[in-house]
């Protein structure tokens, strides 16, 4: 792997602010969303994992040299609860998507459903409050989250689509709408729907 400091365009000398600062504008630049349909997206992708790689590498190596600062990763939560009460949805997720996996605790999954709802993504989001709920079940704030999300489920307010937005239209919609079409359509002496 190349030297990861050049990989962020940093100094061996940078503050954990800078190299999360730097960190940020790649992932901002590189990110898999940007380049949906693009014939460069696979070399995005390669970019952002070099980008994650990086990151780790150098956080990881100033944690066991202990030069840096008290960085963790309870910090940068606390920054991307910030990020998302801000509405700063892309900026929250970048980071979240930073955290490697073994350091993904309870409420990186709360926060991680948290960005997820705000975008329409019910599923996926029900999926990380319940996570959460699993792994720290006495934390109110993430039972809150998970309530509110099964009562969404149950159908007050809530139609899954493909990106759960509530504004799709659901089974039943559809069957009232052929049925009504069939209705018209035997009025003026055709037959949409042949049931007999």
């Amino acid at each position: 792997m190349k030297d990861p400091y050049e990989v962020l365009g940093i100094s061996r000398n940078a503050t954990d602010e800078e190299i999360k600062n730097a960190y940020r504008e790649l992932a901002r630049k590189y990110h898999p969303d940007n380049y949906a349909d693009n014939p460069l997206s696979d070399l995005a992708a390669e970019k952002m994992q070099e980008i994650n790689e990086a990151y780790d590498r150098i956080m990881n190596e100033r944690r066991s040299r202990g030069s840096n600062s008290g960085y963790s990763y309870s910090s940068n939560f606390a920054d991307i609860r910030s990020l998302i009460e801000q509405g700063k949805l892309e900026e929250a997720q970048e980071l979240l998507d930073g955290v490697p996996i073994n350091k993904r605790d309870a409420e990186w999954y709360f926060l991680n459903g948290s960005v997820l709802y705000r975008r329409g993504w019910f599923d996926s989001a029900y999926a990380s409050f319940a996570t959460a709920c699993r792994m720290n079940p006495s934390n109110p704030e993430y039972r809150a989250a998970f309530n509110q999300m099964q009562y969404q489920r149950r159908g007050y307010g809530y139609h899954r689509g493909h990106t759960g937005h509530s504004d799709g239209c659901s089974g039943c919609d559809v069957c009232a709408g052929l049925i009504c079409a069939d209705c018209c359509c035997e009025c003026l002496g055709g037959d949409l729907i042949r049931c007999c």
